[in-house]
């Protein structure tokens, strides 16, 4: 063995020796210079999942032609939806051939979704109102919708005696507002001024939101709750999002997003959305009915 081990060192020091018997160094490896680095940047947040969870909560459903459970939307109706914000609930209206009056109290809101409509050739009417009145003759529309909007105002239940007016005997309704389970939440964690005007300045509760609805002389058909995922949204938003991005460490609410991609990917994801907007809903919504 000792044999072995003296030729192996011999050999060794004969690659580093040159032919004049001159040791030497051994060469350099050769090292590739490192790649320059890529300018940080935010992933995008997983695709859709926003839209997945909506559709399992009874949004946006062609295959039925409604807008949202309840709520169908055809060629001869004349949809106002009030507090469009973005233009995705009239924008799915005026693909299903109705004629859309579109309103809100923010302008750039209007012509936002106005240029929209004017992209896809699509008829509507905008309105910039605070629905204080509304400048709408009574019986207007056969479908009205109002989603999220009820406590930004000052009077709900004024709101909601014009919205009425503005209904045809028979006219369908969709009014939404934050439910009061998700609301307290975010008002332990959100900032002093999302709970002021012009954001939300009520809270309702179940009981109180049913008494409103039926005393503006609406018979309600459906009532649902929904939106878990949109309650942890906004609870990471406000309580631990980081304030600077980590390009290696994806930040809170995309790591939210693709987890709830996945849950909703699940076998039983369906069933587990199901309980946990039950459990903890983002928001409370009726479809309810003008006594003709």
């Amino acid at each position: 063995m000792r044999r072995v081990l003296r030729r192996m060192r011999a050999a060794a020091r004969a690659l580093l020796t040159d032919p004049v018997g001159a040791p030497r160094a051994p060469a350099r490896p050769v090292v590739a210079a490192p790649p320059k680095p890529e300018p940080a940047r935010k992933p995008a947040p997983h695709p859709n999942v926003g839209l997945r969870d909506a559709n399992l909560s009874s949004w946006f459903s062609n295959e039925r032609g409604e807008l949202f459970e309840g709520f169908p939307i055809a060629e001869t109706d004349v949809v106002l939806d009030v507090g469009c914000g973005d233009g995705g609930n009239s924008l799915f209206c005026a693909r299903r051939g109705a004629h859309v009056t579109f309103a809100d109290i923010q302008q750039e809101s209007v012509e936002k979704v106005s240029r929209e409509f004017q992209k896809h050739d699509l008829p509507h009417t905008a309105l910039v109102t605070d629905v204080n009145p509304i400048q709408l003759p009574d019986g207007f529309a056969d479908r009205i919708i109002a989603t999220e909007v009820m406590e930004h105002v000052d009077d709900p239940a004024a709101f909601l005696r014009e919205l009425v007016r503005v209904g045809k005997p028979g006219a369908l309704y969709l009014i939404s507002v934050p439910d009061v389970l998700g609301e307290n939440i975010q008002s332990q964690l959100a900032p002093p001024a999302y709970f002021e005007k012009p954001n939300h300045i009520h809270i309702f509760s179940r009981t109180e939101f049913d008494r409103l609805i039926s005393e503006s002389g609406l018979k309600v058909e459906l009532k649902r709750y929904y939106g878990f995922y949109h309650t942890m949204w906004w609870t990471l938003f406000w309580g631990s999002e980081e304030k600077t991005f980590d390009p290696k460490r994806p930040s809170l609410i995309e790591s939210w997003e693709r987890m709830w991609a996945r849950i909703l990917s699940s076998r039983d994801g369906a069933k587990i959305k199901a309980a946990l907007d039950q459990t903890l809903p983002k928001s409370q919504a009726v479809v309810a009915r003008k006594v003709a």
